[in-house]
């Protein structure tokens, strides 16, 4: 069976892949029934292809940034499970100090510039990541990622029409699941094609199956390749489909568990698996090793989060943004 990719390929994919998902699952049982992660959390179990298509599309110094759903991103681009499994216990030694929590991961040196809370914001911030490449003079591509929710956003529109004019080394990246909080896109906007959202300013855009690694990576690269030789930006709306609900806390009631059963057909990881043994790229030996690799990775970090230390009180004012000639502010 001929594949359009390497073995080194999809075993870098299974093995990412793999390392989200059992994160994922991992954090929600110490979420749900140790206690021992608190405030909001929202999983990326089922939205793997999406992290790992990109990643491969890309290079390690283009930016991304991305909304809440933020764990999965973060550990494709670089960011140690130590030091996300210590940002969800709170802890000092995690990636924003303790002081970010599940929804505000960031790693400047992997080019992770958030996890962002307020729904839609990080696209206005996204094409300012990649004013701030051109600027520069850097061939780099900011990958901005919002969910199907935030595409009803005033932010997005106003983006949009500055990206075009400017011609931003951008891709827009709609990871489209379906539901956003917890309401169907037919019940909330006339169009349900989000890529026809970028009509109205002439930008090109395309429809990815965001539960294939392959075509990921295939949309990504053709955006990513016009980015850089300057042919500005592009909405991708990749479809894919979250197995659990908008937070951990989330009931569900909208859907059925018959339609969640029917996308676990359709499991990414699943399927590259069944890719790499067709193609005996790995023995059952070889990926028993990965798993045991990500098993191992995923109970190290929740080792180092305990045994991590609660930040200091007196971190609680640092890293706050003050300027002091702030006209507006009062003694």
């Amino acid at each position: 069976m001929a594949t359009k990719f390497t073995k080194e390929t999809y075993l870098y994919w299974y093995e990412l892949m793999q390392l989200i998902r059992q994160f994922e699952l991992m954090a929600e049982e110490k979420y749900k029934m140790e206690g021992k992660i608190r405030g909001f959390f929202h999983a990326y179990v089922g939205q793997e292809a999406i992290a790992a298509g990109c990643m491969t599309a890309t290079r390690p110094e283009d930016p991304f940034i991305t909304a809440y759903r933020d764990h999965g991103l973060a550990i494709a681009k670089g960011i140690s499970v130590n030091s996300c499994m210590a940002e969800l216990y709170g802890k000092a030694t995690g990636c924003a100090k303790g002081k970010g929590g599940s929804m505000h991961f960031f790693g400047k040196e992997q080019a992770f510039y958030g996890g962002h809370g307020i729904v839609g914001a990080q696209i206005g911030t996204g094409a300012g990541l990649a004013f701030a490449e051109k600027y520069k003079g850097t061939d780099n591509v900011c990958l901005t990622y919002f969910g199907d929710g935030a595409a009803r956003q005033g932010m997005l529109h106003e983006t949009f029409n500055l990206a075009m004019l400017w011609q931003l080394p951008v891709i827009f990246i709609c990871e489209n699941n379906n539901y956003a909080m917890g309401t169907s896109i037919k019940r909330t906007s006339n169009i349900t094609d989000i890529f026809k959202l970028a009509d109205g300013y002439d930008m090109p855009s395309d429809v990815v199956d965001g539960m294939s690694p392959e075509s990921v990576h295939e949309g990504v690269s053709r955006a990513v390749k016009r980015a850089r030789e300057g042919g500005g930006p592009t909405l991708l709306e990749i479809k894919t489909y979250r197995y659990k609900g908008h937070s951990i806390s989330d009931p569900q009631k909208y859907r059925t568990k018959e339609e969640v059963e029917e996308y676990k057909g359709k499991d990414p990881i699943t399927a590259i698996l069944e890719t790499i043994k067709k193609n005996k790229f790995a023995t059952d030996d070889e990926i028993a090793e990965i798993n045991r690799r990500v098993d191992q990775a995923v109970a190290e970090s929740v080792k180092f989060a305990e045994e991590s230390p609660w930040p200091n009180d007196d971190e609680v004012l640092k890293d706050v943004y003050v300027d002091q000639n702030y006209p507006f502010i009062v003694d």
